[in-house]
């Protein structure tokens, strides 16, 4: 019998939550699909895996057998593809480098530069990733290595290297009245919607929300957005605002929006983050040194 791997990820996140409509919000899917997708599984097992009530849903014995032993085959599943694109990337002599938003802002061509000089006949394949996926693809396989924003869900598995910090401003529509002032405090801040990332991304969407620097003042959510258009689009209609790394000012201007200094915030961290096993992958390592050389001389 062959089940589809992600009826089986549907499933072990359905079991971790304990609950549908939070397991539906990790997957970024609706209620009523993941419903589906459980019952087809059910169905090609020929067992019923949950118990359903109001409280939640409850494993079976069926359910518990399987819920020990998937979570492990999805990882090697995985752990296959990753070396399988891997080994693609090496024979067509491509590194694919994953960034979120701006990357590394300006030094990001200086980086590929460097690695192009260094690694002649080598291809650094750039690949953009939604909010949704703060790990630019570095977690799930699809990148060998990636410029990110820390922090970021899975970080503490990954290794990852400081390449810079700038300062958090916040984005907001220009008839907002806090946009007359030269510089915002963030507590004036605490009572306004926020755009923010979708649940699913954990400390990446708490991050920016300053969730752990509002002396436990609770958040609201204005509109939730995966892609910088979405987002900019949500502040410029005034549906909330935004913290933003001080350089969106020069990578995301757009009429309508505006951007201002904020006091009290953290700035934000600028990394290059590769997977352990790659902690000797002479091309990995190249690319990392070339990121760690080019913020040097720029930061």
């Amino acid at each position: 019998m062959d089940i589809d791997t992600r009826l089986l990820r549907y499933f072990v996140t359905v079991a971790e939550e304990g609950n549908l409509t939070r397991a539906a919000r990790r997957l970024f899917v609706s209620q009523p699909a993941l419903t589906k997708q459980i019952k087809q599984l059910e169905d090609q097992l020929g067992a019923a895996l949950f118990t359903r009530s109001r409280s939640g849903m409850a494993l079976t014995e069926p359910g518990r057998a399987l819920a020990e032993r998937a979570p492990a085959l999805l990882a090697e599943w995985d752990g296959i593809l990753r070396e399988t694109k891997a080994a693609a990337g090496r024979a067509a002599r491509v590194l694919r480098v994953g960034f979120v938003a701006s990357g590394a802002n300006e030094a990001t061509p200086l980086i590929v530069a460097e690695f192009s000089r260094r690694r002649p006949g080598w291809r650094a394949q750039m690949r953009q990733t939604s909010w949704a996926n703060p790990s630019a693809g570095l977690a799930d396989g699809e990148a060998d290595v990636a410029l990110v924003r820390l922090p970021f869900p899975g970080q503490d598995a990954l290794r990852t290297a400081v390449l810079f910090a700038e300062p958090r401003c916040v984005a907001l529509a220009a008839a907002h009245p806090l946009a007359t002032r030269d510089v915002i405090p963030f507590r004036a801040l605490w009572d306004e919607p926020f755009v923010a990332a979708p649940a699913a991304t954990g400390p990446w969407r708490d991050y920016w929300l300053a969730a752990d620097e509002r002396e436990n003042h609770p958040v609201r959510i204005g509109a939730v957005t995966d892609q910088p258009d979405d987002w900019l689009s949500a502040i410029a209609n005034g549906y909330g605002i935004a913290l933003a790394p001080e350089s969106a000012i020069r990578f995301y201007a757009r009429p309508g929006v505006v951007y201002r200094p904020v006091t009290g915030v953290s700035p934000s961290q600028v990394a290059v983050a590769w997977a352990p096993a790659d902690d000797a992958n002479p091309v990995v390592q190249d690319f990392v040194s070339c990121c760690l050389a080019s913020a040097a001389a720029r930061y």
